[in-house]
């Protein structure tokens, strides 16, 4: 007999029979003999008495089609059928919109929810259509009740939900040592180890691309200028070899000669030994400038996911100080000082500084000189950011500056601002580790919720309990996502667990990656701080100290529950200043349905991302830095500040490294600049104003407009959602 009923949406309910006669009915009224209320009661009994205990609505429906068709009423049976599909395609109504919106290329947030992403093309198409049929299956089977329901009032919000059911991580800090020293075999192709620097350019982005293919995150390299060193100097023992070629005569004796560094020099007066080592210099050094252009090139040429993206690839580096590594460096910067193509910003990799004192960023340090060339790149392609290695909580006992490994014990970051070191089953570091999954609670929403509480004190108590029920739905969701991911097998992701990932190596095919995924983190992120603020206290924290400790008491509760969670699960919980794109719209729609326009929270159709100071708030970058920089020490996931320059960067690099220079004062983690930077797609022509429509060179109505949206750049923003357009126009120059 049936007792429940598992409803479309996965809920759970108790049977009601008069369900079942009122559809039965609806169908008869519109036959020509009308309803027969015995047939519908004796229909209805036979369905409860022969079902199972717990049966789906479909179940019952395909009862109720057997029962009429077996009945005298057969053409009742036939309406009740056209009347059910009717209803079928009823709710399928708004997935066929979707679609035909994604076929027709609209321009609208569900198209343009990932500005890395060309869902126009045929790839994207696919890609698009699989992401959106497959969020309602993870909704309807792989999600518990509690954490469904928190997700349909717009509490929280699981990132890359298309991707749950592969049970794919998010991304990994690539150790690309071990793939350079022993090759790796990727799909149906081997790769040996390499011997010289263009061979490993070629695979460092090639180890980027397919481990992309096997993640739903980012990729990143944590130590690109130590990585790529030692081919710098079998590329020049290789041009000396070519000397020996050439010449006939034995070299061997300045094949191991140390170099203070590899620089470029005319061969005019040189003679003997000398004149042959600057030649094999200056034919590296060529090597290695080209071997740096063509890895730029590639990044942002090489597509992943079906064809439709380029990798979101980031390189960490600026601490190596051996001739080599300064070398690979050095060219680096070059290249993407030149740009690619015809002279075009590089969108990816996104590139990272590692800022260093007695290392990279004193006037001092060995590489103080590249750390100046560095703000004199960024200052005209927006890279590279900068990561604070000097920062309390990025430091690590065990880094010694003699140590050649030393980068093992330096935090590298993801480029938009996922940040992995610490760790709980391991050792602290940022290789071959990376996020697992990610939530974010939205905090506005909460503080919605308690604004009709007059009483200050007991708002805000209210509004502490209601994130904590919060943050057990969002810790106990992810570790149901970890639970589900740690049945892959190692064979699902063939370069990730066999050279990327700690212990994956000592996996078989066949062993499910359970042992080794709690080397990972799960993050639990919010958003609209700000908005948050205002709607308790009136103000956000830019404007007001009471609203900055309460800001960051909110923040640090988080991370002490999260210590908790932690403690309890016996995973790497952290908290990260979410980068929202696609949500940064969708959290406020939801929000301004249910409780209608609230001035200072929900009037714009974006909330601020994370502890953002509201972009539309003027203030100087000191301010900004004073009070961004105290939630870069709680949020362990990751963070990132960002400051607006106003003119021309490229004539002012001094303006790059003043930016920098507040990451050290004041503790900050990790930092960007933002400025205006436009570009002629037909002549080349580069400016730096506010807004270029017409070339003034040439005429040419194709401008490139390069700006960053969370974390990465996009050269044109017809791939932005309408959130973050609102957002992009409301910026204000820090100043």
């Amino acid at each position: 007999m049936i007792q429940t009923v598992v409803k479309r949406d996965g809920r759970i309910v108790g049977y009601n029979e008069e369900k079942i006669k009122a559809a039965i009915r609806k169908a008869m009224l519109t036959t020509e003999l009308g309803e027969d209320e015995a047939l519908i009661q004796k229909i209805t009994d036979r369905i409860s008495f022969k079902g199972n205990e717990r049966m789906t609505v479909e179940q019952i429906q395909d009862m109720v089609e057997l029962e009429l068709m077996d009945s005298p009423r057969k053409e009742v049976a036939k309406r009740y059928i056209a009347y059910r599909d009717q209803r079928n395609i009823a709710r399928r109504a708004k997935t066929r919109d979707m679609f035909h919106e994604i076929i027709e290329a609209k321009n609208n947030d569900i198209t343009r929810e990932n500005a890395n992403m060309n869902t126009d093309s045929p790839a994207g198409m696919m890609m698009k259509f699989a992401s959106e049929t497959t969020k309602p299956f993870v909704d309807d089977y792989l999600l518990s009740a509690t954490v469904r329901d928190a997700v349909r009032h717009n509490y929280i919000h699981i990132h890359d939900k298309d991707y749950y059911p592969t049970k794919s991580l998010t991304c990994v800090q690539h150790p690309l040592d071990h793939i350079l020293q022993r090759g790796f075999v990727a799909g149906h192709g081997e790769s040996r180890p390499a011997k010289r620097i263009e061979t490993a350019s070629v695979i460092a982005c090639i180890s980027l691309e397919t481990a992309q293919n096997e993640m739903h995150g980012g990729q990143a390299i944590p130590a690109f200028d130590f990585y790529l060193a030692p081919f710098v100097r079998s590329s020049y023992i290789e041009e000396v070899v070519n000397l020996e070629n050439f010449s006939g005569q034995n070299l061997d004796r300045i094949k191991n000669i140390a170099f203070d560094d590899y620089l470029q020099a005319p061969l005019d007066g040189l003679e003997g030994d000398a004149r042959l080592i600057q030649h094999a210099v200056n034919r590296t050094v060529c090597r290695v400038h080209q071997a740096m252009e063509a890895f730029i090139h590639n990044m942002n040429t090489i597509h992943s996911r079906g064809g439709n993206q380029v990798v979101f690839s980031s390189i960490n580096y600026g601490t190596d100080t051996s001739a080599e590594g300064r070398c690979v460096i050095r060219e680096l910067l070059a290249t993407t000082y030149e740009g690619v193509g015809n002279g075009a910003t590089a969108i990816f990799p996104i590139q990272i500084w590692k800022k260093k004192r007695g290392v990279s960023y004193l006037p001092t340090d060995r590489n103080y000189d590249l750390y100046k060339e560095a703000c004199k790149v960024t200052a005209r392609r927006f890279f590279p950011n900068f990561v604070n290695l000097d920062a309390t909580f990025n430091q690590h006992e065990k880094w010694n500056i003699n140590d050649p490994l030393r980068y093992h014990y330096e935090v590298a970051t993801m480029g938009c601002r996922t940040r992995v070191f610490e760790n709980r089953f391991g050792e602290k570091t940022s290789i071959g580790r990376g996020n697992l999954s990610f939530t974010t609670i939205n905090l506005v929403r909460l503080a919605i919720e308690c604004m009709a509480i007059v009483d200050k004190d007991e708002r805000i108590a209210t509004f502490f309990r209601k994130l904590d029920e919060i943050l057990e739905i969002a810790a106990t969701q992810l570790c149901e996502r970890f639970d589900f991911q740690k049945t892959a097998l190692a064979k699902q992701f063939p370069l990730l667990m066999s050279k990327l990932w700690i212990g994956g190596d000592k996996l078989s095919p066949n062993d499910t990656i359970e042992s080794v995924i709690n080397q990972g983190t799960l993050g639990i992120g919010f958003i609209g701080l700000a908005e948050c603020l205002i709607a308790l206290v009136g103000k956000h924290h830019g404007e007001c100290d009471e609203a900055q400790t309460l800001g960051l008491k909110i923040v640090g509760h988080m991370r002490s529950r999260i210590n908790d969670f932690s403690e309890r699960y016996q995973h790497n919980f952290s908290v990260l200043a979410t980068p929202a794109e696609g949500l940064a719209g969708r959290f406020t729609a939801k929000d301004r349905k249910s409780f209608g326009i609230i001035p200072g929270v929900t009037d714009k159709i974006y909330y601020t991302n994370s502890n953002h100071v509201p972009v539309y708030y003027h203030c100087s970058p000191r301010h900004k830095a004073e009070i961004e920089a105290p939630y870069h020490a709680l949020t362990g996931g990751g963070h990132i500040f960002y400051v607006e320059i106003d003119g021309d960067a490229t004539h002012n690099p001094e303006a790059i490294s003043d930016i920098v220079d507040l990451m050290d004062k004041h503790n900050i983690g990790y930092c960007s600049v933002n400025h205006n930077r436009n570009r002629c797609m037909d002549c080349g022509y580069e400016d730096a104003a506010a807004h270029l429509d017409v070339c003034p060179k040439c005429g040419s109505h194709n401008i490139d407009k390069l700006q960053r949206i969370t974390g990465y750049l996009v050269g044109t923003t017809d791939r932005w959602n309408n959130a973050k357009l609102a957002e992009l126009n409301d910026r204000v120059v820090h100043k």
